[in-house]
This record gives C-alpha cells, sequence and structure tokens, in this order.
C-alpha cells in the first residue's frame, strides 16, 4: 500500500508475567491453518520474557531520533531477535520514545487522573516511525489521553536506526526530476522493468540473508516483545494506515495480550488483498479522491484560476505536465514530482490549499512554490531512501505477487483507462516485487471469534484513498466485537484525533474509559478548508463557504 506516514493525532504528515495469559500459554492463533510456526511463537514468548526482566533504560534521546528541544521525551532500546524462530541468535536493537502519563486533567489542574499504562502508536508506512509521536501530548485533542497514558513511539525494525534497511544510494534514490505518464510507451515500461530488478538486487545485496526477516508477522511479534519491555500485561494499541494490518495480525495471534486497540483507516486483511490487489484498489480510489480535490479547485475558480469544473481543472494539472516534461521546474520538478506532490492531497484535504495555490502560481508564471513544495531535499534523502526499502521489503515478503510482468501489464493498462491518475506510478513502486530474491509469505488470516478479543475501535473515512473503506468493512467483519465508526463524505486518511468532534468523542470514550457504542456509528464530515492564497497570494474575493468533502 503506497502510504503516507500520517500522524492522525493531528493530520500532520511526518517527513505509529508474559501477558494475561499464563507464560508459557501459546496464543490463541497458534495452531490455526496458515498461522505462524510453533518455533516463531515460542521464539516470541522467549524474547518478550526477556525484555520484561530487562525493561528499558529510558535517558536522552539520540537527536537522530527526537529533536533535543523535544523535552520531557525519554528514549531507549529493546531487543528482538531477527528470526524468532531462533530466539537466542542474532539480535536487533529497536529505539523507542516515552513521555510519562503527566496525570493532570487538562480540564482542571487540580484533579489528578488515573494512569492507565501505555499507549503505543505506529502511523503506517511500512517504514514509518512513530518517535516523535509522544509530542503529541502538546496538542489539545491529545491532552486528556497524555493524562492517562505514557505516549510511546518506536521505530519497527528496519526504520530509521532500528536495524536500517536500504537498498540503494540515497542520491541515486532521490534523482530528479523524473517523468510520470499516464498511459506508458513499451520503451518506458522496459526501463521501468529494469530499474525494479536491480532495486529488489540491490535489497539483496545490502541486507543479504537478514531481508526476508522484514514483514508484518515479526512487526506483530516486535509488538509483543516492545509490550513486556514496558511492563504491560496487555497492549494498548493505536495503529494508523498498515499499523491497522499488523495491529490486527498481532490480535489474531495474541488476542489474550490485547487490552484495547484502536485502528484508524484500516487496510483490507484479506489474504487475497494482500498486497498486489490492496494496491490496485488503491490505485482506484485515488482517482475518486483526486476528482475530489478538483471539484474543489473549481467551486474556488475565483481563487485559483484553474478551471470552473473538474474537466477544466483536469486540463490545467496536463498543461503543467507537459511543460515540466519539457523543462523541469527548478531544474528538479518534472511530471514525477508534480503528481507526487499532488497525490499528497490525496490524504488529507489540509493539502489542497497549498497544492492548488503552487499549481495555480505555476501555470501563471510563478515556478517557486512548486519548486519549494515539490523538488527533493537532498538532506531528507536518506530517510526517503530508507522508508521505501522497509515500504518494498515488507510488502514483497508478506505474501505472493505475479511474477509475470505480463500480468502487471493487463492489469494496470485496464485500471490506467478509468483511472490514469496514480495507477502506473503505484504499479512502478510496487514492481520490485515481481523479482523479489527472497522467500515469500502466505499472510495470515486475520481473523477472531466471539469472545475471543476485547472489543476493537476500528476509525475510517468514506472516502479514504490510501486505505480504501472496503478494507474497513472487511476489518470489522473479520474482528468479532469490534465496532466501525465513520466519517461520512469524507477522505482523510487517518482521522482519529484530528478536526471531527464526533470522530475524537467516540475515541476518547474508547481509550479513557473503555466504552463503544453497541453498534458501528457514523459521524457528518469536517469542514472543508478554505481556499486561499491564489496566484498572486491573493484572498477569495467571493464566498468561501465551507461545505461537505466529497465530489459533487
Amino acid at each position: 500500500m503506497r502510504a503516507a506516514a500520517l500522524y492522525s493525532a493531528a493530520g500532520t504528515l511526518l517527513l505509529t508475567t508474559l501477558a494475561a495469559a499464563p507464560a508459557g500459554g501459546a496464543p490463541a492463533a497458534a495452531a490455526a491453518p496458515g498461522g505462524p510456526g510453533v518455533a516463531e511463537l515460542r521464539g516470541t514468548e522467549v524474547a518478550a520474557a526477556r525484555a520484561l526482566a530487562a525493561g528499558i533504560d529510558f535517558g536522552a534521546c539520540d537527536p537522530a531520533d527526537v529533536p533535543k528541544a523535544a523535552r520531557g521525551v525519554r528514549c531507549g532500546t529493546v531487543s528482538v531477535p531477527l528470526d524468532y524462530a531462533h530466539p537466542d541468535g542474532r539480535q536487533i536493537k529497536l529505539t523507542v520514545s516515552r513521555t510519562p502519563a503527566t496525570q493532570k486533567d487538562p480540564r482542571n489542574s487540580k484533579r489528578k487522573v488515573p494512569r492507565q499504562g501505555a499507549l503505543v502508536y505506529n502511523p503506517g508506512g511500512p517504514g514509518a516511525s512513530s518517535m516523535l509521536f509522544p509530542l503529541v501530548g502538546a496538542i489539545p485533542e491529545w491532552q486528556r489521553m497524555a493524562a492517562a497514558y505514557d505516549l510511546i513511539g518506536y521505530s519497527p525494525r528496519g526504520v530509521g536506526r532500528s536495524a536500517p534497511l536500504s537498498c540503494e544510494a540515497p542520491k541515486r534514490f532521490a534523482t530528479a526530476p523524473t517523468a510520470s505518464p499516464s498511459r506508458p510507451s513499451e520503451s518506458f515500461k522496459r526501463q521501468r522493468i529494469a530499474q525494479a530488478k536491480a532495486y529488489a538486487h540491490g535489497c539483496a545485496r545490502h541486507a543479504g540473508d537478514s531481508l526476508r526477516f522484514y514483514n508484518s508477522l515479526n512487526n506483530a511479534r516486535d509488538l509483543d516483545v516492545l509490550r513486556a519491555a514496558l511492563g504491560e500485561d496487555r497492549l494498548t494499541f493505536f495503529g494508523a494506515s498498515y499499523g491497522t494490518y499488523f495491529g490486527a495480525l498481532y490480535a489474531t495471534m495474541f488476542p489474550t495480550h490485547v487490552r484495547r486497540m484502536v485502528l484508524d483507516s484500516a487496510v483490507n486483511p484479506d489474504p487475497q488483498k494482500v498486497w498486489y490487489r490492496n494496491n490496485l484498489d488503491q490505485s482506484a480510489a485515488f482517482e475518486e479522491r483526486w476528482a475530489d480535490f478538483r471539484d474543489w479547485i473549481a467551486r474556488h475558480d475565483d481563487v485559483y484560476r484553474l478551471g470552473n469544473t473538474a474537466a477544466k481543472v483536469q486540463r490545467s494539472y496536463d498543461t503543467a505536465r507537459e511543460r515540466l516534461a519539457a523543462r523541469a521546474a527548478g531544474g528538479k520538478v518534472g511530471p514525477g514530482q508534480l503528481q507526487n506532490a499532488l497525490l499528497k492531497a490525496g490524504y488529507t484535504d489540509t493539502y489542497w490549499p497549498s497544492r492548488a495555490q503552487a499549481l495555480s502560481a505555476y501555470l501563471h508564471g510563478d515556478p517557486k512554490p512548486l519548486v519549494r513544495m515539490a523538488a527533493p531535499s537532498p538532506k531528507e534523502a536518506a530517510d526517503a531512501e530508507n522508508t521505501n526499502a522497509v515500504y518494498t521489503a515488507v510488502e514483497c515478503n508478506d505474501a505472493p505477487w505475479p511474477t509475470e510482468w505480463r500480468t502487471w501489464d493487463r492489469d494496470n493498462t485496464r485500471l490506467a483507462r478509468v483511472a490514469p491518475f496514480e495507477t502506473w506510478d503505484n504499479a512502478w513502486m510496487n514492481l520490485p516485487c515481481a523479482y523479489w530474491p527472497a522467500p515469500r509469505q502466505q499472510p495470515l488470516d486475520v481473523r477472531t471469534g466471539p469472545g475471543e478479543l476485547p472489543p476493537v475501535l476500528i476509525l475510517a473515512a468514506e472516502r479514504d484513498a490510501a486505505a480504501p473503506y472496503a478494507g474497513s468493512l472487511e476489518m470489522n467483519r473479520r474482528l468479532a466485537g469490534s465496532v466501525l465508526v465513520t466519517e461520512r463524505d469524507a477522505g482523510t486518511h487517518g482521522i482519529g484525533a484530528g478536526p471531527n468532534k464526533c470522530v475524537n468523542g467516540y475515541l476518547d470514550s474508547y481509550l479513557l474509559e473503555g466504552s463503544l457504542p453497541v453498534r458501528s456509528a457514523s459521524c457528518a464530515p469536517h469542514e472543508e478548508p478554505v481556499a486561499s492564497g491564489g496566484p498572486a497570494g491573493k484572498k477569495p474575493q467571493g464566498d468561501s463557504r465551507r461545505g461537505r468533502t466529497g465530489r459533487r
């Protein structure tokens, strides 16, 4: 799944004894068909017992993980086996960050709030870190949570300084400008096939025999070791985007180890969808969200002058692509960089004004806003390459992928006829999985029966593109007793602790009180962003109505 790492906490982009069961008892999924092996389950128990005894020695944070200016955040590491089938073999260290529960009621400073333990967050990816997550305690939407919980962030295996994974030189990864044809030629396809093969082999060359251990099942096992290291009998977990997938794996593998679990913008866990078909579904959903964005721009033509219909806005976008293909803006922004910048508007509508303004300014003679927004940053190249390497390794390792190019060509050619905006760029991003040199796994069948798992809260926006809504419906069906809260006619990816007070009410009631509605519920959409900053930086003179997010 091509997904940006979003802090659902405020819609902020980041550029998330052993247990209640007896120590020797195997979790419920141990004997499930297609489930993890007995050796790995036993290895997880061994690693968790060690972590419980060792704990985490929290101290000053490395500036590479958390800036020095971030007061109150302390960092440490937890050791996990590279291979859970051999828990006494090679160990890797995961970096962890924490702010302790304030136990101060933000509404009444004289009232002490009972501590409820640790709240672990993962923002998705695969490949995203949540080391900065403890900082959200300063955000109003999170202050009640910060009073009750230790806020825990961490870098999953492969990410940041947690046994970092790399597949090619960062400078090469950040090469720009790049092309982004919606109808690629045969010669362009051959070029991208060669690049995909080289990237896959680069991953194997850099990681060696350890490459196959970067996968979602191990991410779930690592989560249980982290739980034990934090001294928690049961885990309170908040996962967004991809974090919902390995959170659901954790719930299936270790249901008695779960205290509370929030799955925000759920990935479709159906084994038949992981990951090839999930990516096709995602590309189709981004076309709808791109249409939502174009509709919004068209309604504010007095501000952006890109066209007063969605079709005219599309023509403006196509004109920009053609100009950038002929001459890159600032020497670094081509059609690929433009598409990537506007793709981010599909994740959250908070980006709509800035993206529309940059496109408008470029077409009206000022390329600077677009260059500032879309040009790759040399300072961020190493982190971006690391994120992409982990993303690729996890998704390629997790499940079988088509190995014949003709399958990819057939499926993406068909889809691109009706969903050209993201289809081929998504295909190129995932194509290394067709030539992956490491063994593939069979996805675990995510499923829990009545009473096996504490009630889980699932949050979803109806028009989410990065994690299409059907995935949340499927997750709701598979986790017995779970409750789905939907933000209707909205498309932000990661809605928890964001601008929707209705959604936040359900989230707070669940995490702070353990209460959920009897059945699935829905919330009206949050307000649309206000159009501002047209081609000359002028504010709109006409009506700047706020309304529902979605196609009209």
